[in-house]
Order: C-alpha cells, then structure tokens, then sequence
C-alpha cells in the first residue's frame, strides 16, 4: 500500500529522514501516528526509526538531545520541530515484566518491527509513502482487530503494560481482541502486579476518555485486570454498571472517576484516599472532589448560584455535561448566565476583608472572623446583601452578636 499524500506533520519532518537517507542509513515513520494516518485520525507525535546507530544520528545532526540514548532514542531538533529518532534494536529477556535486561541496537527493520505491542502499531512508513506491514496490520484495521505480534504471551511477559495499553485501545477505537490475544490477556492479567501504579493510571485515565469505553471496561473486568487497578478488586459489580452507562464520551478524566464513583459508592470523603492510591495529582482529587458534590446536588435540584459560585463556571458545565447519565436536562445556558450575573467571582472581591473588620471592632483574630466573612460571602452571592462596605460592615456587626468569639 502506498499513500498519495503524506499529512504536513509528516511533510516538515522529510528533511530529516533525507539527511539520515544521505548519510547511507534507512529511516522509516514508524508508531502510532503512522496508524492513526491510516485510520485518519489526528497525529500527534511523529517517531523516525533507523539503521543509524545513536552517535551517527548525533554526528549527522548539529543539535540533538540525549533523552533516551540507552535505549536508543536521540532527539533531533530541525528547524522549530524536534522529532524522536530511535535505533532498530532488539530486547533480551525481561525479568521485572517491564524493562528488557538488555537492549541490542541492530541494522534490520524486521527486527525491530517484531518487537512491537500489536499488529495496527507496527508499521513502518517510508518517504515515498510506502506503508510497509510485516504483520498484516492493515488487514486487522480493516477488520477492526486487535492482535498482539508474534506470539501474545511473549509480548506480555516481556512488558505486561501492554495489556492495558490493549485496553485503552479498545476505548479509542473500537476494536476486538483477537481471539489468542484476548486469551492471552485473560491467561497473563496477574503480571500487572509487576507494573507501578503510575503507568496503569496513565492507560486508565486514557481508557476513560474513550468512546468506546463501555467495552474496554466490560473486558477490563472480563479478563480480571480490573483486580490489579488500586481499590478495584471489590467492585467488579460496579465497574458492570458502569459499563453499561449510555455510551457518551467524557470531556475529562475527572468527569469519569466522577461518575464511577457514583456507580461504586464511593463518598466525598474517600475520594482523596482512593484517588492517592492511583498516584492521582492533587488537583485531580480536588477536581473530583468539586464534581462529585455539585453531581449530588444536580441530582437534587438545579444549581443555584452559591452552588455555581463554590463550584466556579467550568466545573459546574462539567457537572452539567454529566446529567445525561441520570436522566436529566443539562442547563449550560441556564448556568453560564447565573455565574455572568453573579455580583462577586471570588471572596476576593468582597468589599470588605479581614483587616477591615478587626480594625472596625477591635477585636483579636479568630474563629469569628472566617465565619463572619462566610456568611457575608453567602449574604452578598446569593443576592440578600448589597456588595458594599458600608452594608457590609453593619451586617457583620449584627452577625458578631450570634457568633462564638475565640
């Protein structure tokens, strides 16, 4: 198969398979992107493969970086792109079922292509547009087919990741497994205890977003992989139910766990616990957190504007999006025009802070002071009371009366 026309990311990046070409090496476009050309999807990042050992990609190039040199893998900056280069190479035995022991640079394209994850991520493209597919990949795309290169449990064995990685492929693109290579994952699922945390979150967060999600998380429990995600080993039952969601894509990984949560259970004070055994950032779990309180509340009754205003605009369109799961009307109109007409964004903004009311009652720091500009904060959101200092200042003398001083 060859292609009429290469996309432009392809196009910027010919130079450099020129002068690689010009130094008597070979270099191929090889990954994902070569992939999603061919299933016309948006490329991302484009990888060149060669026959050129590291330092004769460095001694072609005036400006490289090492980044993964161990491994093979140069980066070449070409005018304002930069484009990971790598060496054909071939891996020995790999003891911890991630890391090869051993990497052995080689001359053949065939030897490296064998090493890949799945027949659809092995090809190879040459600059003349020349898809070359050792594995009958182009066969599997047609058929929508996922099928591990060479012999399955080998592929695993030497990185079990790639099981999720199969996974997450599912929820992008809508494909099955190939009979031996589903078997396999079924057969290997226990290797993921090898794998760190970190590595299952990324294929996770990315099977998330999937449109095809549903499916990728009826073979996540299928295959019993499920029982290698932190915290999921007990809610087999619940991912199911999850599974069986209308199938509407999710904007955000945050929108996902949300809704997950709700199938599993899971309360607003576990989500920061289970969310730190994933290795979540912070500003995911607080993410979460906001959306899971505002979907409670969706679930009630609109979003008011002291909902909006703790929830910010963006999170509360995110709650927004969510209420097709539960049989309800999303109301961003409704939302984006209660949040334009809110008379203050950020506490901030109030008229008055705290050093204006200890100065006014002459009074120490203490507990008083947050809740009296809490409840100013409400008075002034919710439109009881005028945004202005001198208002403010005698509605909080009034407050001070029924609030415990420190």
């Amino acid at each position: 198969m060859k292609l009429a026309n290469l996309p432009k990311e392809f196009q910027l990046a010919l130079p450099v398979m020129a002068q690689i070409e010009q130094a008597g090496f070979e270099a191929y476009f090889v990954g994902g992107s070569v992939r999603d050309i061919l299933l016309g999807h948006k490329i991302h990042d484009v990888d060149i493969a060669t026959s050129a050992f590291p330092a004769e990609i460095k001694a072609i190039f005036p400006r490289t970086i090492d980044i993964g040199i161990e491994h093979g893998t140069v980066l070449v900056l070409h005018q304002d792109n930069q484009y990971e280069v790598t060496t054909f190479r071939t891996e020995s035995t790999y003891q911890d079922f991630r890391r090869p022991d051993q990497v052995e640079f080689v001359r053949s394209l065939t030897e490296d292509l064998k090493r890949r994850d799945f027949t659809i991520n092995a090809f190879a493209l040459k600059d003349d547009g020349e898809i070359i597919d050792l594995f009958d990949g182009l066969m599997d795309l047609q058929e929508h087919v996922l099928r591990a290169v060479g012999n399955p449990h080998e592929r695993f064995h030497e990185d079990a990741l790639r099981m999720m990685r199969g996974l997450r492929f599912v929820s992008q693109l809508g494909f099955a497994f190939e009979i031996e290579t589903f078997d396999a994952i079924n057969e290997n699922h226990a290797l993921l205890e090898k794998i760190s945390v970190e590595r299952i979150y990324v294929e996770f967060s990315k099977l998330l977003l999937g449109k095809f999600r549903n499916q990728a998380i009826r073979f996540l429990v299928e295959t019993e992989c499920y029982l290698y995600c932190p915290g999921f080993r007990y809610y087999g039952e619940a991912l199911l139910r999850f599974a069986d969601l209308k199938p509407i894509s999710f904007a955000t990984a945050a929108q996902g766990w949300t809704v997950l949560f709700e199938q599993m259970g899971i309360g607003q004070n576990l989500i920061r616990p289970f969310l730190k055994k994933w290795k979540a950032s912070n500003d995911l779990i607080q993410e979460v957190q906001a959306l899971h309180w505002g979907l409670k509340v969706r679930q009630e009754q609109p979003l008011k504007s002291w909902e909006i205003y703790q929830l910010g605009l963006e999170n509360s369109l995110a709650v927004e999006a969510l209420t097709p799961f539960y049989n309800l009307v999303p109301a961003e109109t409704e939302v984006k025009d209660i949040y334009a007409a809110l008379p203050i964004k950020h506490l901030r903004e109030l008229a008055i802070n705290g050093n204006d009311l200890l100065q006014k009652f002459k009074l120490k720091p203490g507990k008083w002071l947050k809740e009296v500009l809490s409840q100013l904060e409400y008075l002034v959101v919710t439109g009881s009371l005028a945004n202005d200092d001198t208002t403010l200042l005698a509605k909080a003398e009034t407050l001070l009366a029924d609030v415990k001083q420190d």
